[in-house]
C-alpha cells in the first residue's frame, strides 16, 4: 500500500497562490491514479481534482475548474496541486489519495470509496 505525504499548505490572501505536493511511497506510484480532496470544518470531504497513473488525463470538480491544475512527476513519485485565484471558500484540510486498484477505471468519478490509500492531510486557509 502507498504512504502518502502532504505539504505545502499555508495562510494565503484571496486572489493568492498555492501548490501542494504530496510525496508517496512504499508501492509502486506510476502505477495508480491518484486524487486530492478537500474537508472544510463542518462540510464533508469532497473531490477536488484527479490524474490518470500515466498523467495524460485529469479531472475537476467544477468549482476549481480554470483555477486548480494538478499534474504528477512519476520519477519523484510526487503528485502536485497548484491552486492560483484562491478564494476564502477554498479554506479547508486537503488530501492527497491513491486510488485503491492499480490502472484503475473508477478514479475520475472523484469517490472517496475508489481511493485506498490517504495522507495525512495540510490545512490551506485563504483570507479575505
Amino acid at each position: 500500500q502507498v504512504q502518502l505525504v502532504e505539504s505545502g499548505g499555508g495562510l494565503v490572501q484571496a486572489g493568492g497562490s498555492l501548490r501542494l505536493s504530496c510525496a508517496a511511497s512504499g508501492g509502486t506510484f506510476s502505477n495508480y491514479a491518484m486524487g486530492w480532496f478537500r474537508q472544510a470544518p463542518g462540510k464533508e470531504r469532497e473531490f477536488v481534482a484527479g490524474i490518470r497513473w500515466s498523467g495524460g488525463h485529469t479531472y475537476y470538480a467544477d468549482s476549481v475548474k480554470g483555477r486548480f491544475t494538478i499534474s504528477r512527476d512519476n520519477g519523484k513519485n510526487t503528485v502536485y496541486l497548484q491552486m492560483n485565484s484562491l478564494k476564502p471558500e477554498d479554506t479547508a484540510v486537503y488530501y492527497c489519495a491513491a486510488d485503491r486498484e492499480a490502472y484503475g477505471s473508477s478514479w475520475y468519478r472523484g469517490r472517496i470509496t475508489d481511493f485506498g490509500s490517504w495522507g495525512q492531510g495540510t490545512q490551506v486557509t485563504v483570507s479575505s
